[in-house]
């Protein structure tokens, strides 16, 4: 699987077959696999060519690593954060 930026936006990249399940399931499968953030309160919807991040971060580096592995497979252009914050107290 190659993340990383190409020569064409999400929307060329749409027209070449792969559906809206197929990008989330890619976005959920980096997440997952990055051992430096919590991803389990995140959820992964897609409207039209744009990935929404809904959910729930424990801290502000996972918003910031979550919305760069997205904008790495759909383009920045296509990510939109919708997260809200729930740090843990100590």
């Amino acid at each position: 699987m190659k993340f990383g930026p190409d020569n064409y936006n999400h929307e060329e990249r749409c027209s070449e077959g792969h559906s809206a399940a197929s990008t989330i399931a890619t976005i959920s499968a980096a997440l997952s696999a990055d051992p430096d953030i919590d991803s389990s309160a995140i959820e992964i919807r897609m409207l039209g060519p744009v990935v929404l991040l809904e959910g729930y971060i424990t801290n502000g580096a996972d918003r910031d690593k979550a919305i760069s592995l997205a904008a790495m497979i759909v383009g920045e252009e296509n990510v939109q954060d919708r997260m809200l914050s729930r740090f843990l107290r100590q």
